[in-house]
């Protein structure tokens, strides 16, 4: 599955879930039962790579290692079957409701 820039934009996160697992699967990263612990690692390891591009300045690949958590984690959505933009629906319900800095002192 060849997916561009174009065909990317302006898709809703059900439509990305599903572009990001598609080809997670035709890379046969669900070949077997996923290890959902190893696949947030995976999703940890990004954020981590993100910090050192950061660390060293680097915006090109900071930008792309923030790219690569986006879909490991729409992956991760879409072989769940997780609904994520209902889950952050009600997650920025639930935190409108909360206090400043939910209430904490920093």
């Amino acid at each position: 599955m060849e997916t561009s820039a174009t065909e990317i934009k302006g898709k809703s996160l059900k439509e990305l879930c599903q572009i990001c697992h598609a080809v997670a699967v035709e890379k046969g990263f669900w070949d077997e039962k996923r290890n959902i612990g190893e696949a947030l690692m995976l999703i940890v390891t990004e954020l981590a790579e993100a910090m050192e591009a950061h660390r060293h300045q680097d915006d090109a690949n900071f930008k792309e290692e923030l790219a690569d958590t986006f879909i490991r984690l729409l992956d991760l959505c879409g072989g769940l079957k997780i609904d994520i933009e209902e889950e952050i629906a009600q997650k920025c319900k639930r935190n409108k409701k909360r206090p400043y800095k939910h209430g904490k002192i920093c």
